[in-house]
């Protein structure tokens, strides 16, 4: 059975049925505080590992890995924050255009 079958059918448990779509719900970021947290969670793993790093690969080398793992968090983050702005603007692009429709009352 493919997973995209899956998504309408359902999880059966007991007498619910959850959709895989509401479970799928709960992996989208949704906020600015959110996309905060996980900027912050990113953040705290490539800090880790770049402070392995440096202890892996005495020298320069280790400084250019920890300085790596730093700027694919900062390149990370702002694409979160990036795509968080733009779908914030194509949904209120939308609701302007529904509204000018006169779709919405």
């Amino acid at each position: 059975m493919l997973a995209r079958e899956l998504q309408f059918q359902g999880i059966n448990r007991g007498d619910r049925t959850i959709s895989l779509t509401r479970v799928k719900r709960l992996f989208v970021i949704k906020t600015r505080f959110e996309a905060y947290l996980i900027i912050f969670a990113l953040a705290l793993g490539a800090m880790t590992r770049g402070a392995h790093y440096t202890v892996q690969y005495p020298g320069v080398g280790g400084y250019l890995l920890f300085a790596a793992t730093a700027g694919a968090v900062f390149l990370g983050g702002a694409k979160i924050l990036d795509a968080l702005r733009y779908e914030r603007e194509a949904r209120e692009a939308g609701a302007d255009a529904a509204e000018k429709a006169g779709l919405q009352p």
